[in-house]
């Protein structure tokens, strides 16, 4: 299983349907909360993205190949997943974190970026072939993906649970979503989790949880909003930007996409001895360090996934 958020189509309606009673602005491209203040979050193509400069030191580490070429092939998922990769309102700009944070690190090596939308499975099918240097694309360290891949973390594998606004409920553990009716995708780390719970709340003698599944994003908001459901669990991305665009929601706990084994984490995912995980993890040590890795979270609400480190092939999660 894995932690997904649920394909949207790739089209500036999509964004707007996300975000529930949220407004566009023509004018600045931003989308936020009807009503509320500030720019709100830019989905034009203009990204006025954040870039660094080459590191000499850390670009040295590049094998020789790549330094020639001039150019770092990256893998991304082609689904709609905001914040982390879909397309900006002109229907053919890809934005998102994934790609701010791959073109820093890009920049960091002294390598132009160029990415590739591909499904999911084709993501590592790339990587096998040769046809990417990396993916950068939520990819989750597990234990046997090490075992053909290298990783470099940069983010923290979070899911969130997400409730009416004013809701007053906190989510710690599996007390807490006794007798609630919870939506979650089907197939995913948090259904598995949530199941999990509701058995370990029957057998302390609570009510288990009664877990619902839509079809559509827009039908849990929906639902949501109505009380048909108490809560949402998702990827935490997912969930925050929901939370900042519509500003009907809020997120009443968050915890490691494996549950309470391990603490998941995101990564550079490149091929097992391709001689380049050793540069991503210093290009993201210094992204972090210099602040633009910082900016570049907290303009899309992940701030609460930072690591202060980058660390290669940690513990992932174990084998099922």
């Amino acid at each position: 299983m894995k932690t997904v958020a649920r394909p949207l189509a790739a089209t500036a309606v999509a964004a707007l349907l996300l975000t529930g009673c949220s407004s566009a602005d023509a004018t600045t491209d931003a989308v936020k909360p009807a009503g509320a203040k500030g720019t709100g979050i830019n989905i034009g193509p203009d990204q006025h993205r954040i870039h660094g400069k080459k590191v000499e030191a850390i670009a040295a580490q590049v094998p020789e190949a790549l330094r020639k070429r001039g150019t770092i092939r990256f893998g991304a998922s082609a689904d709609a997943s905001p914040p982390l990769g879909f397309f900006a309102t002109d229907d053919k700009t890809r934005i998102g974190s994934e790609i701010d944070l791959a073109t820093l690190i890009a920049d960091t090596l002294g390598l132009k970026p160029e990415f590739d939308e591909v499904s999911w499975e084709n993501l590592f099918v790339g990587l096998d072939s040769s046809k990417f240097d990396g993916v950068l694309s939520n990819v989750t360290v597990t234990e046997e993906r090490k075992e053909k891949y290298d990783f470099a973390t940069y983010r923290l594998d979070n899911i969130a649970f997400e409730a009416k606004k004013g809701s007053g409920w906190k989510v710690k553990g599996p007390a807490d979503v006794a007798g609630k009716t919870i939506a979650v995708a089907s197939g995913t780390n948090q259904e598995k989790i949530l199941v999990d719970w509701s058995e370990q709340n029957e057998k302390a003698g609570r009510k288990p949880v009664d877990i619902k599944y839509f079809q559509k994003d827009t039908d849990y908001y929906l639902a949501l909003q109505s009380g048909r459901i108490d809560g949402y669990l998702g990827p935490n991305p997912s969930v925050a930007y929901h939370v900042a665009s519509a500003g009907q929601s809020e997120v009443v706990g968050t915890l490691s996409g494996a549950g309470g084994q391990i603490q998941g984490k995101i990564a550079a995912t490149t091929k097992k001895d391709s001689g380049l995980v050793d540069a991503y993890a210093a290009a993201i040590d210094h992204i972090i360090e210099d602040g633009s890795y910082a900016k570049v979270l907290k303009r899309w609400g992940l701030s609460g996934e930072a690591v202060k480190k980058s660390e290669i092939n940690p513990p992932g999660l174990p084998k099922v």
